[in-house]
């Protein structure tokens, strides 16, 4: 799976972000045309049809939050290894009035966790050992309480103008007629052959009897899903958070439905109809920094985005007579700015339910200033590793 699972959706009430593309009838297709131009907004993703369900919902009188969730509701169809009702994601929403807030659907931690639970006879799994690394990632212990479903329903409740029926719609099509397989969906698919044969119900809908991928240019299709954005259609988030879907969830979890041959060993998952009824999707400030006289928004903690960004911006205006700089120095600024930002990542952020992270000064000008130390973005004297305290971030330049 070489990209996340998870895809956190950008939503500004005027306008989505970017281009377009065009789609085709019957069945859908991933559509190669990179952009299209019009009028009333514009929507950008990963994929065509997911693209076109967002400009089909513009064209309608949707607004940008009701076009992200019906073009959210495709890449869960089209874009399975990157989004999709059972991981989670972030948005980002400007309304008409100038409010700019965020909504968290991001996937929470089964109540049982624990920091111990994914160690082996009392040892932490090895990130360098490929195989204890497959060990934790393919299992039911692995999967987190889902929330797509329920930012999606904040989202339409709060800043939308369509019903979740609604939104669902598009979805419910391309996942019932199906879509033309590219060579990126083929080529995840067969990335993952080896694990999908050990389950049912991915092998069934992914593989060939021969054990391989469908082959590109062939229709995709998932009945099931299909069914399953329906049921939620039809009774909103009470269908996927209790009843049906819930239990089969939680069954797959608790017991992952393997197959007669399955190769592999695949740990039980911690996942109950509780920590399924209890999520919720909260609002929480973005972040904010002021680059060039350009107010930047983000996605706070637990999201990293917004900070990581937001610092690198920081940094970057740190860059001393920027215009006359070449390309190359400007890329060189760009580069190490973006350096010490992700090393601050590693090192401070987390789930603020359970980190203290220093927020205000990581996005502060005067940190920006002492990372950049002033001549070119050089070598500073403290790594970003060491932390003494909220106001041990500044320890100044070599």
């Amino acid at each position: 799976m070489p990209r996340r699972t998870l895809l956190g959706l950008l939503a500004t009430i005027a306008v989505i972000a970017a281009p377009a593309a065009a789609a085709a009838a019957d069945p859908y297709q991933h559509v190669p045309q990179p952009v299209a131009q019009g009028t009333g907004g514009s929507a950008a993703t990963a994929d065509g049809v997911a693209t076109t369900a967002a400009t089909d919902a513009l064209r309608a009188g949707g607004n940008a939050v009701d076009a992200a969730v019906a073009a959210a509701a495709v890449l869960g169809v089209t874009e399975p290894f990157s989004s999709g009702i059972g991981g989670g994601g972030f948005m980002v929403i400007r309304t008409p009035d100038g409010k700019v807030t965020t909504i968290d659907s991001r996937e929470k931690s089964p109540d049982a966790m624990r920091p111990d639970s994914f160690f082996v006879d009392g040892v932490p799994p090895d990130p360098s050992d490929s195989a204890q690394f497959a060990f934790a990632r393919y299992s039911g212990l692995s999967a987190g309480v889902p929330g797509t479903v329920a930012g999606w329903d904040h989202a339409l409740q709060e800043y939308g103008t369509w019903s979740l029926r609604r939104a669902l719609q598009r979805g419910i099509d391309v996942a019932r007629k199906g879509f033309v397989i590219d060579r990126t969906f083929h080529e995840q698919a067969q990335a993952n052959a080896d694990y999908f044969d050990d389950i049912r119900s991915s092998e069934k809908l992914y593989l060939d009897p021969d054990g391989t991928a469908h082959d590109i240019g062939t229709i995709q299709r998932n009945a099931g899903l299909a069914r399953a954005y329906k049921r939620i259609a039809a009774r909103g988030v009470k269908g996927f958070y209790s009843g049906a879907i819930a239990r089969a969830l939680t069954r797959a979890v608790q017991r992952p439905p393997l197959t007669r041959d399955a190769n592999h060993t695949w740990r039980p998952g911690l996942m109950t109809l509780r920590d399924l009824c209890e999520y919720t999707a909260p609002e929480r400030e973005p972040t904010h920094v002021d680059y060039r006289s350009l107010d930047v928004y983000g996605m706070g903690p637990p999201s990293s985005g917004g900070s990581t960004v937001g610092e690198a911006l920081n940094i970057l205006e740190e860059a001393p007579n920027w215009d006359a700089l070449t390309t190359t120095q400007k890329y060189h600024w760009f580069l190490e700015a973006s350096r010490f930002a992700f090393a601050d990542r590693g090192a401070f952020l987390g789930d603020p339910a359970f980190s203290d992270i220093p927020l205000e000064e990581l996005l502060s000008q005067d940190y920006a200033k002492e990372r950049s130390c002033i001549r070119g973005v050089r070598q500073p004297a403290w790594t970003g590793r060491e932390r003494h305290g909220h106001q041990g971030l500044m320890r100044g330049c070599a």
